[in-house]
């Protein structure tokens, strides 16, 4: 009957746990509301591509210049498979289970390679971020690990800002 209590009270307390989290979460979300406001759409005319698509994982968006606070409004913070094409008017961000994110031209303030981003730490330049402002004026980083990293220069390449910003400067 004691191991019984006992596996009834770990178990409710994980349950309590997860709901703590999905509240926190939840409360997150609400703060963050009016910086992050409505993205951008997508134009009907996107310009003519200038990069090829690039496969891989979309990391999520953190407000910056902090790598680390993820952005809980909407789905902007989850996860997702996702291919990243660069065309005239902007780069579009197609993930799988996700919205599409549509960053315009004159958003973007730098492109960049890091070694970490969003919590996920990879080698160094392992993961592809791009700045940019919303319409609400809020400066945030996309996280975008790309399954072949060759890509990277041609990202960086002719960026609007090639300042390089380390997660260090950050804090």
């Amino acid at each position: 009957m004691e191991r019984t209590l006992w596996v009834v009270g770990l178990l409710a307390f994980f349950i309590v746990c997860l709901w703590l989290m999905y509240r926190a979460w939840q409360k997150k979300a609400t703060r963050q509301q009016a910086r992050i406001g409505e993205l951008p759409t997508v134009p009907a005319e996107l310009g003519a591509q200038l990069l090829e698509p690039t496969t891989g994982m979309y990391l999520g968006s953190t407000i910056a210049p902090s790598w680390q606070d993820r952005i809980a409004v909407g789905d902007l913070g989850f996860r997702a498979t996702a291919e990243l094409t660069r065309f005239e008017r902007g780069i579009l961000l197609e993930r799988d289970g996700a919205t599409v994110i549509w960053i315009p031209q004159e958003s973007v303030t730098a492109v960049r390679t890091e070694r970490g981003h969003a919590g996920k730490v990879m080698t160094e330049n392992g993961v592809l971020v791009i700045r940019w402002t919303l319409p609400t004026g809020t400066e945030i980083d996309t996280g975008f690990r790309g399954d072949d990293k060759t890509v990277y220069p041609a990202w960086t390449a002719g960026a609007a800002d090639s300042t390089r910003v380390t997660m260090g400067d950050d804090e």
